[in-house]
């Protein structure tokens, strides 16, 4: 009984990192920092806080490293760091956590059909597992259009207490709803990129068993990758000065959402597997909302809303139906 609440409250504290990142990464964007330059930031203080744990506990273990997981490492640096988060930065700058948070939940939707054509996963529609996976992957997709394309009347207002800092960004986090078509359209390329990340690096887990070593040259190769395109885009030096807020927000995302969260979410998958620790995505939309109603005066829409219960409906459906297929599994292993 202790283990089960140990792990409930570390996947708590995961959601909640997660959320922080969201809401600093929104404020700081907001006050006049450069998308691109937040991006490059994050896998640097994420390299300086791993690498010291992939020297220390697997400079004995680490298998050798060839040129095709090299290379392998390389991709995932692309598409699970330098587009993704180049691309999420700027969706967060263009929408609200609400939104950002909801479309997270695409992410195993995304993962499931792009991995049925390569054979990773079953279709299966004669079964009902196989059933539950394809209508929860529709009804996701479906959740994601609405709360894109639809916004409706206001449900909940703004809160009266405003955060000092907040108000001094000059930014009302629901102006960036004159984006609403761009920040949600670029929040689903970023779960996508994020998609074929996991499909990518599933097949360097089975070939490289160091994970903080992996974690530690990808975030190495992203953050040469990042600087480089921030500098194209952002080449003067001013725009990437650090003012105290700025400071806290790029190693608060490069040491606690990704190293600290790299750490805790790995120990959950161990302890409980990929698909409970998959079942917290939605608190993530709960506690991103909160804070974003509280703190920087968001506005909740219908369309939102409503969207984000789909979304979060159809992820449910989609995992209950992995569930049964993991068990037919296990009882077809068993006989």
């Amino acid at each position: 009984m202790g283990n089960e609440l140990l792990v409930f409250v570390v996947m708590v504290i995961v959601q909640l990192a997660f959320a922080g990142m969201i809401i600093i990464s929104k404020l700081v964007m907001d006050g006049g920092m450069n998308a691109f330059v937040q991006s490059a930031y994050r896998p640097i203080f994420a390299t300086i806080s791993i690498a010291p744990f992939a020297f220390f506990l697997e400079r004995k273990t680490r298998p050798k490293l060839t040129r095709s997981i090299l290379f392998q490492i390389f991709l995932c640096s692309i598409f699970g760091i330098t587009a993704n988060q180049s691309i999420y930065f700027i969706g967060i700058k263009n929408s609200t956590p609400t939104i950002v948070s909801a479309i997270d939940n695409l992410i195993p939707a995304f993962t499931f059909i792009i991995a049925v054509p390569l054979g990773i996963e079953k279709l299966g529609l004669r079964s009902i597992a196989g059933q539950a996976k394809f209508l929860g992957t529709i009804v996701c997709v479906g959740g994601a259009m609405l709360l894109s394309l639809y916004h409706g009347k206001v449900i909940i207002d703004q809160l009266g207490f405003h955060w000092k800092y907040a108000e001094i960004t000059g930014e009302d986090v629901n102006s960036a709803h004159s984006n609403f078509l761009l920040g949600p359209f670029l929040l689903i390329v970023s779960s996508l990129t994020y998609a074929i990340w996991l499909i990518i690096q599933s097949k360097v887990n089975e070939k490289y068993a160091a994970p903080y070593t992996c974690t530690t040259l990808m975030c190495l190769m992203a953050s040469v990758e990042c600087v480089i395109i921030g500098f194209c885009v952002a080449p003067n030096l001013s725009e990437w000065a650090l003012n105290p807020i700025r400071a806290i927000s790029v190693v608060y995302n490069g040491v606690v959402a990704t190293s600290f969260t790299f750490f805790l979410s790995s120990w959950c998958i161990e302890k409980k597997g990929p698909l409970y620790v998959s079942m917290f995505n939605p608190l993530l939309l709960v506690i991103s909302a909160f804070l974003s109603w509280t703190l920087l005066r968001e506005k909740l829409y219908l369309g939102v809303v409503v969207g984000s219960i789909i979304v979060v409906a159809g992820l449910y459906g989609f995992l209950w139906g992995k569930k049964m297929e993991t068990g037919e599994e296990d009882i077809e292993v068993n006989k």
